[in-house]
């Protein structure tokens, strides 16, 4: 079995303002873009902004809709690229409402600042039509997930889908930074909101899906190829 994982995400396009800005607070572009400077955060040191982006910046600047998997036997990126084309075909482009930013537990991230069932939909869809080509995850990474404390809908989607946080648990956000404590995550969370706010300030446009690899466990992800919505 391959060891690389792939994951449909949807990422902002380059040269985008979300995409500008994202990548150089990440100090890693997915796609191979050059990053500018990463911005200056007053109380922050170059060091503590590395370590605080660790974890999204090797995912790359993203909002998840199919959690990353490992392929099935007898499936490949090939066809798992033609899929997803073959989805976007008939997915029509979604609008949520702007993004904001937002606590979620430990982390800092962008999300929706209204409800989008269409966002929502899009994501369920993507979970499902992709499943196929999902090998399932194994007894180590059930019960590292299970350790976490997941409710019943949680533990139930682990089951089905190989990920707790997907269908009616499914919270759409773009990760900025890993996990804070108290104090760093209050420090950090106004400066990172004037930061973003120009770069978001217009409505969500979700044009594409987009197919990204890790190549072999711990790797960076890779952005592999992007699918235009036309439906």
């Amino acid at each position: 079995m391959t060891t690389a994982r792939y994951a449909i995400y949807w990422a902002p396009h380059a040269g985008s303002a979300l995409a500008r800005l994202g990548e150089a607070w990440l100090g890693r572009s997915a796609e191979g873009a050059v990053v500018g400077a990463r911005p200056v955060v007053a109380g922050f040191g170059a060091a503590m902004l590395d370590a605080t982006t660790a974890e999204p910046r090797r995912y790359g600047l993203h909002a998840t809709l199919k959690p990353p998997f490992r392929l099935a036997p007898g499936r490949h990126a090939e066809g798992l690229a033609e899929a997803m084309v073959d989805l976007a075909r008939r997915l029509a482009p979604v609008s949520p409402p702007p993004l904001r930013l937002k606590r979620m537990e430990r982390f800092l991230a962008l999300v929706p600042s209204g409800a989008s069932l269409a966002l929502t939909s899009l994501a369920a869809r993507c979970v499902a039509h992709f499943d196929d080509y999902r090998a399932p995850p194994d007894a180590d990474e059930i019960a590292r997930r299970e350790r976490a404390g997941l409710t019943a809908a949680q533990q139930e989607n682990l089951r089905r889908w190989g990920y707790p946080y997907v269908m009616a648990e499914f919270r759409f956000h773009v990760t900025l930074t890993g996990p804070l404590d108290p104090e760093t995550a209050a420090r950090l969370e106004p400066a990172l909101a004037a930061l973003f706010a120009p770069a978001v300030a217009a409505p969500l446009d979700i044009r594409e899906l987009a197919l990204f690899r890790e190549p072999v466990p711990g790797a960076p992800f890779e952005l592999v190829q992007r699918a235009a919505m036309v439906g």
